[in-house]
């Protein structure tokens, strides 16, 4: 069903009738803006609650609805101090909405407006900012929510319907308006746009290219997201963007005190053939009981276990001389072949690999979060940036917790995960791969067997494990930037207060961004210079 949009106590969506979008788009950053007006065509009135996912690197600052004669505004507050207001409020009797976001992996933004006569409309106003994402080519993706800009199946269409409880519509034609115009600025220029919906014209707005504007040229598609990527002159250059506080709020509010972005996107060179780069590897391994079940749930086939150990012995022979290793197995309990991380020799390797065929599924349940604390306790090694490979079948009861935890330490390390199994959980493997900049794989049996030599079937493990496995490694073996340091020149009577642990290794194609809240004199200029 319908989960997003403003919706009637039966979760069936009020009908959007028009949408007007801003996107101010600087850096990898995006402050969106969009105005919406819906319509109850019902012949009595509903009970409306607008519901706004939020991604993770996104946050709602700004929320107004008309409806009915009434306006709603939230205020922004801090946690605490938003908290006492509501608590405040209900005890003087006074009607108050209490909105928040919490955890680290999505959130919903809900607030219910009430009763929506007949025939009436209600008229919401959203401001929000979210992290662009980085595409592997260097452009800056932003993708328009579906809840402002729903999708619609066409009358005579053949295909799966793309969505549900909501009426088809006649073929070409939305039951909405949707104007979208972006603004774009960089210091360094900007290259290009591109979309999958027709655009106007890119216009400059400066002589030397660093802001440029952009818009809808036409209704946009009923089966699809509107996506912009854009393109920037020299995307490798550091750069800063100061947000000045909102006007009128109260200096040292939460609003109040300018904010600074530094965006860090280095260029990093490609690895010298010959040459082995360091690092610190190591392998968590899942050895809870279910790891014994069978790949594909028939009797014959591999157990999980088997198939993760194959591509754990496939990574651990492919590692550089003079990096560091350690292999951690976990279930109820966990244990680790050596206290801390050892040297890769062809003596430690040979000793781990004839472990490694050892290892049985003999350690209970599924508990991941001891282990990922145990080796994020351990300090990380000078010049070893760490790669962190984790192999489970399972799902665990704080998946939520175990991403925060790994999105917590990202700026240390890089984290790849397999799914092993057809049950293997995605929102635990895909969610911890995403919080530290690696990438997932899911190793099923679901392919037929394919012969390896004559007469001679290879299990389907194995045809398919080894590739992902050897990309992962490729992956972790690029160079990486490592003692990063910054510093800040500011005038004098104010300071930099960082919202974000700042990073201490830059991998390959990733991004950091760095914010700052700026306390003191309100009206500041050029301040950051990166080293």
């Amino acid at each position: 069903m319908t989960s997003c949009g403003l919706l009637n106590s039966s979760n069936k969506p009020v009908p959007l009738r028009s949408g007007s979008v801003t996107v101010l788009i600087r850096g990898f950053v995006a402050d969106v803006g969009c105005e919406l007006l819906y319509r109850n065509d019902e012949p009595g009135p509903v009970e409306a609650v607008f519901v706004f996912p939020v991604d993770a690197e996104a946050a709602v600052y700004a929320f107004q609805a008309r409806l009915g004669g009434a306006c709603i505004e939230a205020q922004l507050r801090e946690k605490k101090q938003a908290q006492e207001l509501y608590g405040d409020a209900l005890a003087g009797g006074q009607s108050s909405f209490l909105l928040q976001q919490e955890g680290a992996a999505g959130d919903i933004f809900s607030c219910s407006l009430g009763n929506l006569p007949p025939g009436e409309e209600a008229a919401l106003t959203l401001r929000y900012v979210c992290e662009l994402s980085l595409e592997p080519d260097g452009a800056a993706r932003y993708v328009l929510p579906a809840v402002l800009c729903p999708r619609y199946t066409p009358d005579g269409w053949d295909g799966e319907d793309v969505t549900q409880g909501v009426p088809r519509v006649p073929q070409g034609k939305l039951p909405y308006t949707l104007s979208l115009s972006a603004t774009l600025q960089s210091p360094h220029g900007i290259d290009r746009v591109l979309s999958n919906c027709s655009l106007s014209p890119l216009s400059y707005t400066s002589g030397n290219r660093t802001t440029a504007q952009v818009s809808l040229a036409e209704a946009p598609p009923w089966d699809r997201d509107v996506e912009l990527l854009v393109y920037y002159a020299e995307p490798h250059k550091p750069s800063a963007v100061l947000e000045i506080g909102l006007p009128g709020a109260e200096p040292g509010s939460l609003m109040g005190d300018p904010a600074l972005m530094v965006t860090l996107l280095p260029s990093l060179p490609e690895a010298v053939p010959g040459q082995s780069p360091a690092g610190e590897f190591i392998f968590l391994l899942d050895r809870s009981g279910s790891m014994e079940c069978p790949m594909d749930g028939r009797d014959y086939s591999p157990q999980r276990i088997d198939s993760a150990k194959e591509t754990l012995v496939l990574l651990l022979k492919s590692l550089p001389l003079g990096c560091y290793f350690n292999i951690y197995g976990f279930g109820s309990q966990f244990e680790s072949f050596y206290p801390q991380s050892v040297g890769y020799t062809q003596q430690t390797m040979a000793e781990s690999l004839q472990r490694v065929q050892q290892l049985q599924a003999d350690l209970g349940g599924t508990e991941i979060l001891a282990p990922l604390r145990a080796i994020y306790r351990s300090p990380c090694r000078d010049g070893h940036p760490r790669q962190l490979f984790v192999f489970t079948d399972g799902e665990v009861v704080n998946t939520q917790e175990v991403i925060t935890e790994v999105q917590h330490h990202r700026g240390t390390h890089r984290c790849f995960s397999f799914g092993i199994g057809e049950g293997a959980s995605t929102a635990l493997v895909k969610g911890i791969a995403r919080a530290a900049g690696g990438s997932a794989e899911f190793i099923t049996g679901q392919d037929r067997m394919q012969p390896k030599d004559p007469g001679v079937l290879a299990p389907p493990w194995v045809c398919w494990s080894l590739p992902q496995a050897l990309q992962s490694l490729k992956q972790a073996l690029q160079p990486a930037v490592t003692q990063i340091s910054l510093s800040w020149d500011l005038p004098p009577g104010m300071e930099a207060e960082l919202l974000g642990r700042g990073p201490e290794v830059i991998f390959p194609g990733q991004r950091c961004l760095i914010y700052a809240r700026l306390r003191g004199q309100p009206q500041v200029s050029a301040l950051a210079w990166l080293h």
